[in-house]
């Protein structure tokens, strides 16, 4: 007779919160008509919830379902995290969606639907449930890419992000499927322990299945050279969705590939490491040199990402408990960051024009001085200039990776911090040195700038008081 797994509804209390309110969007939208405020107000009261009952659970870590699933600091940190870059994305949203006539009550459910997902994803323990949870927000974010279906560009980003997605797919579970093979078991706990006892029936095999892993998350994350999609798509797709697809996806990939590599297979480091590595190196020279090249803002911050990629992978080969906690205050700080950025670019697009050229930015420091101070404050956070939030997330995970003795690998990484400010500094230098080449016709809607104002406290005072969230993050 099989066991039943012990079932702690308590420990899915996000879960449970966020699938109730996304059902609630969807039942609400049959009689919201054109008016859209109420699915915002209970979307925004459905995350609020989930945020607070992250914390149901003490004496943490707690595991349910046969082990399957974890509520530790890791998971608690990253829900809440999910549950405010889901809440900006809303809030950006609301003027954005109304200026390109997306009416879709269906685009703040899916929102809360992959934020379901998100949470699964970083609160897995086991092989089969991290990939339900990444099935979960990819059907999401397929859809939400390709929202505006009269844009052909919206409709490519959602084709193409499709296409690949379930070709990386395929990577993923064929990994997976190596692992429970060679060590006859989908638990991380139980492969780390049949590793640790030399129980592996198949090391070739094994590996096999670490290399096809690294491809997989390589894709969900952006990482070179599995990252071609994410130009492309981050154009195409609504401004606050690129800002999600930026920051909460891949927050809750990372949690997931961290543990997977972390907790489940360290006995195999010093073959990922190296594997790691270079895929880390080559994706912070690949991002930086491309966003070098790009005149088109969204995809400058899309080459942007994908270097921070590369300085996010340091915290997973560094593996520690400082590694964790700095990946942890790494995705916490590039959210304030990248929704400030976007809020800026949303703000300065047009009915039917998102006037994304970074050429339209020249004079935007004379004629807008507070927006133009905001977009400069979040670029040089990008960029790592102290005292602001990106400078101190970098020396951390760079502190990490030190502890551990891989100190090329942090040369190599701090030369390309100083290479991004090229592309950082040549946006400035449009706001503040050049003539205007057009006229700035901008709605500031009271929302849009909320969302940057948070972007901006949260870039200084992570930057200026970090003691606090660090020691939080720690395990």
């Amino acid at each position: 007779m099989i066991p039943t797994p012990e079932i702690d509804l308590t420990s899915l209390a996000p879960v449970l919160v966020l699938s109730v309110f996304s059902m609630m969007v969807l039942v609400f939208d049959l009689f919201a008509g054109r008016n859209k405020s109420g699915l915002v107000f209970i979307s925004l009261t459905g995350l609020l919830m989930a945020a607070i009952s992250a914390f149901a659970k003490q004496d943490l870590p707690v595991y349910s379902f046969d082990g399957a699933y974890v509520v530790d600091n890791l998971s608690v940190f990253f829900t809440c995290i999910f549950c405010l870059s889901s809440a900006l994305a809303i809030l950006l949203s609301i003027e954005y969606n109304r200026r390109e006539r997306i009416k879709m009550g269906e685009y703040y459910a899916l929102i809360l639907f992959c934020t379901v997902g998100m949470i699964v994803l970083a609160s897995s323990t086991d092989l089969i449930m991290i990939f339900l949870g990444i099935e979960i927000v990819s059907i999401c974010l397929y859809v939400l890419a390709g929202i505006r279906r009269y844009d052909p560009h919206s409709n490519e980003a959602a084709l193409k992000y499709f296409l690949l997605g379930a070709f990386a797919t395929g990577f993923l579970l064929y990994g997976m499927a190596l692992l429970y093979g060679t060590t006859g078991s989908t638990k991380l706990v139980k492969i780390a322990q049949l590793l640790n006892s030399g129980e592996v029936f198949s090391q070739p095999m094994m590996l096999m299945g670490v290399v096809l892993l690294v491809i997989g998350f390589g894709f969900k994350v952006a990482s070179v050279p599995f990252h071609m999609w994410a130009p492309d798509v981050y154009e195409g797709a609504p401004t606050p969705i690129t800002a999600f697809m930026a920051v909460g996806p891949k927050a809750a990939a990372f949690a997931a590939f961290f543990r997977v590599f972390a907790e489940g297979i360290p006995e195999l480091a010093p073959s990922w490491n190296m594997i790691l590595s270079i895929v880390a190196v080559i994706t912070m020279f690949v991002g930086n040199l491309g966003a070098i090249m790009q005149t088109n803002i969204k995809r400058l911050l899309a080459f942007s990402s994908v270097s921070h990629v590369g300085y996010i992978l340091i915290a997973i080969i560094a593996k520690n408990s400082l590694g964790s906690a700095s990946l942890l205050f790494y995705m916490l700080a590039y959210a304030f960051m990248i929704f400030g950025a976007f809020g800026v670019v949303i703000l300065l697009g047009r009915d039917g024009d998102e006037n994304l050229d970074i050429q339209n930015y020249s004079g935007l420091g004379f004629k807008h001085p507070v927006l133009a101070m905001s977009m400069s404050i979040f670029l040089l956070s990008l960029g790592g200039l102290p005292p602001l939030a990106g400078f101190v997330a970098k020396f951390y995970i760079f502190q990490a990776a030190l502890k551990e003795g891989f100190v090329i690998l942090v040369v190599l990484a701090v030369l390309n911090s100083a290479i991004s400010f090229y592309y950082y500094l040549k946006v400035i230098v449009y706001m503040y040195m050049k003539e205007p080449v057009q006229e700035f016709r901008l709605s500031l809607t009271p929302i849009t700038m909320l969302v940057i104002g948070i972007g901006v406290l949260g870039t200084l005072e992570l930057g200026i008081f970090p003691d606090p969230i660090i020691s939080l993050a720690k395990p």
